[in-house]
C-alpha cells in the first residue's frame, strides 16, 4: 500500500513507537495538539491497530530532538498524514510482535489473537505480551510497503466515542500551557513595539529604565526593544515605562483608504485557476457566452479578520552553552527551527524546541514571533529561562491577519435558467507566510526590527491544489464553463498570514450567496437550483440531509425570519458540508441567529465527538467573522487593540 507521506524523512519504526515494561505505549508525532483533539484520535488509531486499551498511550507533544519532521499543523491534513502514518506504523509493530511471538508460542501468526497487548494461541493456553517481547527495546526496522493495517469491518474503537485525552486536566484547571511554565531562576520579559509597522526608535535613554527594581538587562538592536526583569510585574512596570519614554519616528504611515478600493487598484499577479490549480499563463478575458439570456453579477466583501486567541502569545527560552532551548506553542517546530537558525546564526542543531500548549488557533498567530522575542532576550541574558509574554494590545496589533478579501462573480444562464458560464475573481494578499528557512529574509516578526534587518521575503503566488487565495474558489457545481482567477495584490497594509481555511472562508461564502441569488432570480427554491447544478451524490446528499432535519419541527411567525443554505467540500477534496441557517432580522438592521443545522460527510470517521466540535465550532467561527469581526486600522496603525474594539 501507499505509504503516509510523513515517513519520507522519518522511516524508521522506532521513530513513531516505543513500547515499555510497565505496559506503557508512547507514540511519537511532528502534529500537535491545538484543542481539535488530534491528540485523541491518534491515540484511537493506534489503539486499534495494536488492539490494545487506549489508556496505555501517551501521545508525546513534538519535539525537535525527539519526534519526527511532520513540518506545520495545518489545512485540516494531521490525519491523513500522521494519522495515517500512525495506523501504518501499528500495523508494522502489530505484524513485527506477532512474528516474535509466533517464535515463542510455537504458533503460526495466523493461529494468534491479541487482547490488550496479550497475546494467544488458538492451540495452547500459553501467551506472551507486547511488553514481554520488545518493553524498552528498539525494533530496528523500517516501515515498509507491505505493512497490512485492519480492514474497516474489523475495527471496535474507531468511529465511536472515546473520553477526549487530557479532558479532565482542561475541566479542573490542571492543563498545563506554556503560559504557566515556571523553572528555577526563571526570569521575565517584555517587548516594546512600535506604534505602527513602519515605525523606527529615533531616541532613547533608558538610564532610568536599568535603575529599576528588578530589571536585568534593558535590550535594543535598532528598534527591537525588550526588557527582562527577575518578575513579570516588574518587566510588565519596565515595559510601560520604556513605552512612555521612547522617541519613535512615524514619519511613515499605513495607508488608511477603503481597503477593498486598494484591492483593485494596487499592483497585483493573476493567474487563471483550472481544476483548482493555478496554472502560469495568460489569464483569458471575460467573455459571456452569446447564447446567454442573462448574466448576472454580484461583488462580496471580507474585511480582515485576527486570530484573536483567547491568550496572548507566549515562550519561554533558555541560551546555555551556545545552545538555544525554546519552549513553545508553534504550529510548526522544525520549520520555526530553521527561522531561528537564520535570524540567531546558530546552526540547527543548536536550536531545540519543544512543543507546549498555548491558548490555540486556527492559522498563523504570534506564536512563532513570541518564540524569536524570547530566543533574543534569553541571549541577552544566557543561563537563565527567560518567560516572554506578549500583552493583549501586542496579539490584536501585531499577529499577522486573515487578508481582506474582494470576490467578483458573473453566472450567465440559458433560457432554461441553467448557469452555462461562470466566472469567479478573487482579489486578495497572501494566506500563506508562516515562517521558514528564507536565508536573508524573514517572516519572523523582531527579525525586521534589528541593526541588521531581514525584511519579510517577497510575496509569490502559490499555484498548488486549492491553496491560499483560491482554495475553494472552483465551485463543486456542474457548470458547463467556467473561468476562475486568482489576484495576488501587492502593497497592502497590513501583515496577514494563514486564518482558519484561508481564502475557502470567503471564496464559499461569495458562491453560495450567488447561488441564492441566481435561486432567486430564476424563482426557484434554493435547495432545487443548487441540485439541479450538482451531480456529486454525496454533496447532494449532505444538503438534503441538513435541509430535511432543518423543516423538521421547526417553524417561526417572525416577519423578519429568514433561512439560508449552503454546501461545500473543502479543498474540493476533503469533509463535504450542508448548512441551513434559521436567523431574524428586526426593523433595524440587526441580526439575531436562531439556529443552525450542520450535516456533513467526513469518510471514515476517528473520533465522532472530535468531528462533530470541529463541525460546531467552525460554524461559530464563521458566524462571529461575518456578523462581528473586523480588524480596524488608521493610518496611524492599528485601532483594534482590546476585546472592546475587536469582538
Amino acid at each position: 500500500m501507499t505509504l503516509s507521506s510523513s515517513f519520507g524523512n522519518n522511516p524508521d519504526l522506532d521513530s513513531w513507537l516505543q513500547f515499555h515494561r510497565d505496559g506503557r505505549i508512547t507514540v511519537s508525532t511532528g502534529k500537535v495538539e491545538l484543542g481539535q483533539k488530534l491528540t485523541t484520535a491518534l491515540t484511537v488509531i493506534v489503539a486499534e491497530e495494536l488492539d490494545v486499551d487506549p489508556g496505555r498511550i501517551t501521545v508525546l507533544t513534538a519535539d525537535t530532538d525527539n519526534s519526527p519532521n511532520e513540518g506545520y499543523t495545518a489545512g485540516s491534513n494531521s490525519l491523513e498524514s500522521s494519522g495515517i502514518a500512525l495506523r501504518q506504523a501499528s500495523a508494522k509493530a502489530r505484524r513485527a510482535l506477532m512474528e516474535k511471538a509466533s517464535e515463542h508460542l510455537e504458533e503460526p501468526v495466523e493461529n494468534l489473537s491479541v487482547t490488550d497487548g496479550e497475546i494467544g494461541g488458538a492451540t495452547t493456553n500459553k501467551n506472551v505480551t507486547y511488553w514481554d517481547l520488545i518493553g524498552d527495546k528498539h525494533f530496528k526496522i523500517t516501515v515498509t510497503d507491505d505493512v497490512l493495517p485492519k480492514s474497516p469491518d474489523q475495527y471496535h474503537l474507531i468511529g465511536n466515542p472515546v473520553p477526549a485525552v487530557g479532558l479532565e486536566a482542561l475541566v479542573t484547571g490542571t492543563m498545563t500551557y506554556v503560559h504557566d511554565m515556571e523553572f528555577t531562576d526563571m526570569a521575565h520579559a517584555r517587548v516594546i513595539r512600535p506604534p505602527n509597522y513602519h515605525a523606527q526608535i529615533q531616541d532613547l535613554n533608558d538610564t532610568e529604565v536599568r535603575a529599576m527594581p528588578g530589571v536585568i538587562e534593558v535590550i535594543l538592536d535598532g528598534s527591537f526593544l525588550s526588557v527582562v526583569c527577575e518578575r513579570e510585574e516588574q518587566a510588565i512596570w519596565a515595559a510601560s515605562k520604556l513605552a512612555r519614554i521612547t522617541v519613535w519616528d512615524e514619519s511613515k504611515e499605513l495607508n488608511s483608504k477603503d481597503i477593498f478600493v486598494q484591492l483593485k487598484n494596487n499592483p497585483r499577479q493573476s493567474l487563471p485557476v483550472v481544476e483548482g490549480v493555478a496554472k502560469e499563463s495568460p489569464v483569458q478575458p471575460f467573455r459571456p457566452p452569446e447564447n446567454s439570456s442573462k448574466t448576472l453579477s454580484a461583488t462580496y466583501q471580507r474585511p480582515y479578520h485576527m486570530h484573536g486567541s483567547i491568550g496572548p502569545s507566549a515562550a519561554i527560552a533558555l541560551y546555555d552553552a551556545q545552545v538555544l532551548k525554546v519552549w513553545t506553542h508553534s504550529q510548526g517546530i522544525f520549520p520555526l527551527r530553521l527561522a531561528l537558525a537564520d535570524v540567531l546564526g546558530l546552526a540547527e542543531d543548536k536550536i531545540h524546541l519543544v512543543h507546549v500548549p498555548g491558548a490555540g488557533c486556527y492559522g498563523h498567530n504570534g506564536a512563532d514571533d513570541v518564540a524569536l522575542d524570547a530566543a533574543l532576550a534569553a541571549r541577552a541574558v544566557p543561563g537563565r529561562p527567560i518567560m516572554l509574554k506578549w500583552e493583549r494590545a501586542d496579539e490584536h496589533a501585531w499577529e499577522p491577519f486573515g487578508s481582506a478579501m474582494q470576490i467578483e462573480l458573473q453566472a450567465s444562464l440559458d433560457d432554461t435558467g441553467r448557469v452555462i458560464y461562470w466566472n469567479h475573481e478573487t482579489f486578495s494578499d497572501t494566506h500563506m507566510s508562516r515562517p521558514s528557512a528564507h536565508r536573508e529574509n524573514s517572516r519572523l516578526l523582531a527579525a525586521w526590527h534589528l541593526q541588521s534587518p531581514r525584511p519579510a521575503p517577497p510575496v509569490k503566488p502559490t499555484p498548488g491544489f486549492h491553496t491560499g487565495i483560491h482554495r475553494n474558489a472552483d465551485p463543486i457545481y456542474d457548470f458547463a464553463d467556467r473561468r476562475v482567477v486568482k489576484h495576488l495584490v501587492h502593497d497592502l497594509p497590513l501583515r496577514v498570514s494563514a486564518l482558519r481555511s484561508l481564502g475557502a472562508y470567503a471564496n464559499v461564502f461569495a458562491i453560495e450567496s450567488f447561488m441564492d441569488e441566481l435561486a432567486h432570480f430564476r424563482d426557484m427554491d434554493p435547495l432545487e437550483f443548487r441540485l439541479a447544478h450538482l451531480s456529486d451524490n454525496r454533496a447532494r446528499a449532505v444538503l438534503e440531509a441538513a435541509t430535511s432535519k432543518a423543516n423538521s419541527g421547526f417553524s417561526s411567525a417572525d416577519d423578519g425570519h429568514g433561512r439560508g443554505l449552503a454546501v461545500a467540500r473543502y479543498k474540493n477534496s476533503k469533509c463535504y458540508v450542508a448548512v441551513v441557517i434559521d436567523l431574524i432580522v428586526d426593523d433595524y438592521g440587526a441580526i439575531q441567529l436562531l439556529r443552525a443545522v450542520i450535516a456533513a460527510d467526513a469518510g471514515q470517521i476517528v473520533d465522532p465527538d472530535g468531528l462533530r466540535n470541529q463541525l460546531e465550532g467552525g460554524l461559530i467561527q464563521s458566524a462571529s467573522w461575518t456578523l462581528k469581526e473586523q480588524v480596524k486600522f488608521d493610518d496611524k496603525g492599528i485601532v483594534s487593540r482590546d476585546w472592546e474594539s475587536y469582538p
